[in-house]
């Protein structure tokens, strides 16, 4: 029962990170999406371009090949060559689809299996928690960035500003109980 729980909940948490960035790039005109403030940095669509990426290698196959495939070419990721929103949204779905298709495949007892990535040996737990490390830090940036570009007012993606006061009330208002964290965010952020 407790590698359900864990699928359960790193599943939950994936789609609650997703949702954060989803709701983080709509509030943008699609030309900020490709911004970049510097030869060093980044736009969103880039920071995109290469998690699509990395979801794709890491997760086709992933219980029989290796996580960094052949056909890759991670440095071709950080090229800004998306041209539309709607392109960037087809690389965002597509990673995404590659890989809660394989999260959703697994069954408990595959937890323990040993995957490899760049002939690294890791457990599937170990290479989910890598990615759930992975995946927040580079939305952590496009949620970041998409802040300070946006000309508008900012639609809180968690406790708005002034207000952990009524956030906090609200919870300790209802009963105790055991459940994900995500359950009320996905709700609040619908």
């Amino acid at each position: 029962m407790e590698n359900k729980a864990y699928l359960e909940s790193v599943t939950k948490q994936f789609f609650y990170y997703k949702t954060l960035e989803e709701k983080a790039m709509n509030q943008l005109e699609p030309s900020q999406l490709f911004v970049t403030t510097n030869d060093d940095s980044n736009s969103i669509a880039t920071i995109v371009k290469h998690l699509s990426g990395n979801m794709l290698s890491r997760w086709t196959d992933f219980l029989t090949t290796d996580g960094e495939k052949e056909w890759r070419q991670r440095d071709q990721e950080f090229e800004d060559t998306i041209q539309t929103k709607e392109e960037l949204f087809d690389y965002w779905n597509k990673g995404w689809d590659c890989f809660t298709a394989a999260l959703d495949s697994l069954t408990p007892d595959q937890l323990g299996t040993i995957i490899y990535i760049r002939n690294e040996g890791h457990t599937v737990v170990e290479a989910i928690n890598r990615q759930l490390a992975h995946y927040p830090y580079h939305i952590g940036q496009i949620v970041f960035y998409a802040k300070m570009l946006k000309s508008t007012p900012w639609d809180s993606l968690s406790i708005p500003k002034n207000k952990s006061g009524d956030y906090n009330s609200d919870k300790f208002s209802k009963e105790k109980s055991i459940k994900n964290f995500t359950d009320d965010e996905l709700n609040r952020l619908k």
